[in-house]
């Protein structure tokens, strides 16, 4: 079993702070993204929309089973359309399997989702959520993104514990698939698990925590 230290360890994070794992907004499928996404954050954001500049993707069960490199086949007229709002190194894959070193150890994973999706996956030696650091390193690197603060990238995933925290420990705005790709009744025991938490925190009044800067 290949172990997620970097989401172990912010469980206890949560446990202090339990909105870290919320959405600025919520789809129900990958195929109900808004492009191009500022607009999914406007009623979090006071009616404006903030100024995204790049996307993070997650990969496994947000646009494509787990075990498949390719874009699942309802979803590939709604991915060419994501990849034309952020061309190039604007839209980036960031996996934990994929791309991930502990997993994807001779990233022959990497390279199969990036034939077969057109898309950069970031090689990182952090899971998610821990990985908000090597992100950014990436962005920096490439500067024709237009990327200069965590505020100015769309974190959109399946997962609160991971993509949601992520997009919350970076400062990023986060946007959550909330059934992905897998049917409901076979998804693992954890993954229906979240879905029952973000329901009873949305009850209880928590929200995710508001990028710093959101605006220029």
């Amino acid at each position: 079993m290949n172990l997620n230290l970097s989401a172990s360890v912010n469980v206890f994070r949560l446990l202090a702070r339990p909105a870290l794992c919320l959405p600025h907004g919520v789809v129900p499928t990958f195929n109900d993204i808004p492009i191009p996404l500022d607009s999914a954050f406007a009623t979090r954001a006071g009616g404006r929309k903030p100024d995204i500049r790049a996307v993070v993707l997650d990969k496994d069960d947000c646009f494509a089973y787990p075990e498949s490199s390719q874009v699942y086949p309802d979803y590939e007229e709604r991915f060419k359309k994501l990849r034309e709002a952020y061309p190039g190194r604007k839209l980036l894959i960031v996996s934990n399997t994929a791309g991930a070193l502990s997993y994807d150890k001779d990233r022959k994973l990497q390279a199969d989702v990036e034939a077969g999706t057109g898309v950069t996956v970031l090689p990182h030696a952090t899971k998610k959520p821990g990985c908000g650091d090597e992100i950014m390193e990436y962005f920096r690197a490439h500067p024709e993104t237009g990327v200069t603060a965590p505020h100015q990238i769309a974190v959109v995933g399946d997962r609160l514990t991971t993509d949601m925290m992520l997009a919350n420990s970076m400062g990023s705005w986060g946007l959550w698939v909330r059934e992905g790709v897998v049917p409901p009744e076979k998804k693992s025991v954890f993954s229906r698990w979240e879905r029952k938490l973000a329901d009873a925190l949305t009850a209880r009044g928590y929200e995710a925590p508001l990028p710093e800067s959101p605006f220029e």
